[in-house]
C-alpha cells in the first residue's frame, strides 16, 4: 500500500526567502507522525500547502500514491485532509452546533448537525453539548470542539498544530486516548508540537525540518528529548541552570485583596487575589487559560487600575492606581501573552516598537527630544544578547518568526534589569533552543536580585524555572506551593478546581 500522503520535493519561496527547500514527507495510514523544527523552520508553510492554503512553487503532493492539486482548504477537506489550528476560530456568542454549521461544507439542517456533533463527540471520548454557547466553555472544551468539528468531515489525515498547549495534564490524557482511537481506525495524524516528551509518547515517526529543509527522520520513541532537540537546533540544548531561591528576600511585589469586575461581558472577575513575590524568586502562576490570567496581568501592569492604591505595592510603594508608564519608571517590566498586537505593533519597526514600550524608562527621550540612535543601539543590544534573527537591520515586527519576535519582546524588558518582571506565556509556541534561552534569562534575572512573576500554561516550564507555583481558577489564586516535591498531577487537579483553596 502506498503512503496515505506524500510530499515530494516541495518548494515554497516568499521573495528571496526559501521557506521550504525540496521537502519530502511521507505519512502512512494509521500513523501518528511528528513534524518537528525550530520556529521559522518551515513547518507551518509545509502544512499550509498540504491543507490547500498555499500553493507550492515546485514539487508535488501525492494522495494514496496519485498526484493531486489542492487549490483550497475546501479541496483538501473533500480529499480527506482536516486541520486543527493552534489558535481557536470560534464565535463566542454562538452555540457549538452553530459554530460547526459555519465550518462544514454543504447545506445540512442545524438539528442534524447538532445530532451528529453529539454522536461524534461521544464516539471519540470528547463529550460536548451542542446547545451550549462557546463563551461558557473551558479552554479544554474549546479544543474539543475544534477537533470534533474537524472529525465530522471524516478526514483520513488530521493535522494538529500544538494541540496540548492549552490543556491540563488530565485533558491532555484525554486527547492522547482520542489519538489512539484515530490510529486504530486507520486515520493518520500529522502532529506538530514543541513538547518533545509528548512527541516521544504519542508519535511513532518524525520528520525534522531546519531552515526549510529536512535534516532528519526518526522514530521518536527510540530518541531522547535531548536528541530530538539537537536534531531541531543543530547543537546541544543544555538544561536550564536553576538553584532554588534563598528564602527571606525582601518583598518586591505585594498584592492584597485584588478584586476587579470583568472588563468585557464574557470576561473573568478577579476574586480577592493576594500574593507576595520576593527578590531573587520566580513565582509561577499556573492555570487553564480563561481563569483570570489575562485580567491579573492587566491589573499588575497598570492597564487596569486597582480599586485602591494600597492593593498593589512595588518595593513597599503603593502603585495600585498608577498606569503602566509610571510602574515602568519604578522598575517594573511587562511582557504580555500576545506578542504581535499587544507586545509589538505589527507594522512598526523593532526600533519604533522599542520606543513605544521603552520611552518612559529607557532614556530614549531627553528634554523632550527623541534619541533614535540610542533606541537603535538598544535594539542591536537585544538582538545580540537574545540571538534575534532578522533579515534586515530594522525590520517590521510582523516579518519576524514567532520565536524571534518572542525573544525580542522578552529581551528588551530583561535587558533593562528590572526590579520586577511580569511575563505571560514566556515561551508559548517557541522552539527548544529559544525556550531554553528565554527561561535561563528569567532565572538569571531573579538570581541577580530581580523578582519574576511568570504566568504560563506549560507546567513543565513552571516546574523548571519557578521556586513556588500558585494556581488560578475562576478568578481566584491558590496559596503558592514550593516546587520541590510538586507534581504535574497535583497541579493539574488544582487547575481543574479539585482541592482548590484560595490564598488567605
Amino acid at each position: 500500500m502506498p503512503p496515505l500522503v506524500q510530499a515530494q520535493g516541495l518548494v515554497k519561496r516568499f521573495g528571496a526567502l526559501v521557506a521550504n527547500d525540496a521537502v519530502d514527507l511521507s505519512v502512512a495510514a494509521g500513523e501518528v507522525h511528528a513534524l518537528l523544527g525550530e520556529n521559522g523552520a518551515g513547518k507551518s508553510t509545509l502544512v499550509k500547502m498540504l491543507y490547500g492554503l498555499l500553493q507550492p512553487d515546485a514539487g508535488r503532493i501525492l494522495w494514496r500514491g496519485e498526484p493531486v492539486a489542492l487549490p483550497s482548504p475546501r479541496a483538501a477537506r473533500a480529499l480527506g485532509i482536516g486541520m486543527v489550528f493552534q489558535h481557536f476560530s470560534l464565535f463566542e456568542a454562538m452555540t457549538l452546533a452553530e459554530n460547526v454549521a459555519l465550518a462544514l461544507d454543504g447545506a445540512e439542517p442545524l438539528p442534524r448537525i447538532a445530532e451528529r456533533l453529539a454522536e461524534t463527540s461521544r464516539a471519540y471520548g470528547l463529550p460536548l453539548d451542542p446547545r451550549r454557547e462557546v463563551w461558557q466553555l473551558s479552554v479544554g472544551e474549546r479544543q474539543r470542539i475544534e477537533i470534533v468539528r474537524c472529525l465530522m468531515g471524516d478526514p483520513r489525515l488530521l493535522i494538529l498544530d500544538e494541540p496540548t498547549s492549552v490543556l491540563t495534564p488530565q485533558e491532555a490524557e484525554g486527547l492522547f486516548a482520542t489519538l489512539a482511537r484515530l490510529r486504530a481506525e486507520g486515520r493518520a495524524v500529522l502532529y506538530i508540537s514543541h513538547k518533545l516528551e509528548e512527541v516521544r509518547r504519542v508519535c511513532e515517526a518524525a520528520t525534522v525540518l531546519r531552515r526549510g529543509a529536512v535534516v532528519a527522520r526518526c522514530d521518536p520513541r527510540a530518541e531522547s528529548a535531548a536528541s530530538l532537540a539537537r536534531m531541531m537546533v543543530g547543537t546541544e540544548v543544555v538544561a536550564v541552570r536553576h538553584d532554588a531561591a534563598e528564602p527571606g528576600g525582601p518583598v518586591r511585589l505585594s498584592v492584597r485583596g485584588l478584586s476587579l469586575p470583568p472588563a468585557e461581558p464574557h470576561g473573568v472577575a478577579l476574586r480577592d487575589v493576594s500574593l507576595d513575590l520576593h527578590a531573587g524568586e520566580v513565582l509561577g502562576i499556573a492555570g487553564v487559560a480563561g481563569n483570570g490570567q489575562d485580567e491579573l496581568f492587566a491589573a499588575l501592569s497598570g492597564e487596569r487600575p486597582a480599586k485602591r492604591a494600597e492593593i498593589i505595592l512595588l518595593d513597599a510603594v503603593t502603585i495600585g492606581l498608577e498606569g503602566i508608564n509610571a510602574r515602568r519608571r519604578r522598575g517594573a517590566a511587562f511582557v504580555p501573552e500576545e506578542r504581535l498586537g499587544h507586545a509589538a505593533a505589527p507594522r512598526l519597526t523593532l526600533t519604533e516598537n522599542a520606543i513605544v514600550s521603552g520611552h518612559a524608562a529607557n532614556g530614549f527621550v531627553a528634554r523632550g527630544l527623541l534619541d533614535r540612535a540610542k533606541a537603535r543601539g538598544w535594539v542591536e543590544a537585544v538582538t545580540r544578547a537574545f540571538d534575534v534573527r532578522k533579515g534586515t537591520p530594522d525590520p517590521e515586527a510582523r516579518t519576524l518568526s514567532g520565536g524571534n519576535l518572542q525573544k525580542f519582546v522578552v529581551g528588551r524588558e530583561i535587558l533593562r534589569a528590572p526590579a520586577l518582571l511580569v511575563v505571560a506565556q514566556p515561551t508559548w509556541g517557541v522552539d527548544a533552543g529559544a525556550a531554553r534561552l528565554i527561561r535561563q534569562a528569567l532565572v538569571d534575572l531573579a538570581k541577580g536580585g530581580g523578582a519574576v512573576l511568570a504566568i504560563s500554561q506549560d507546567l513543565d516550564e513552571l516546574l523548571e524555572i519557578a521556586d513556588r507555583i500558585a494556581v488560578m481558577f475562576h478568578g481566584g489564586l491558590s496559596a503558592p506551593l514550593p516546587v520541590r516535591g510538586l507534581t504535574r498531577e497535583r497541579l493539574g487537579l488544582l487547575m481543574g478546581g479539585s482541592g482548590f483553596v484560595e490564598a488567605a
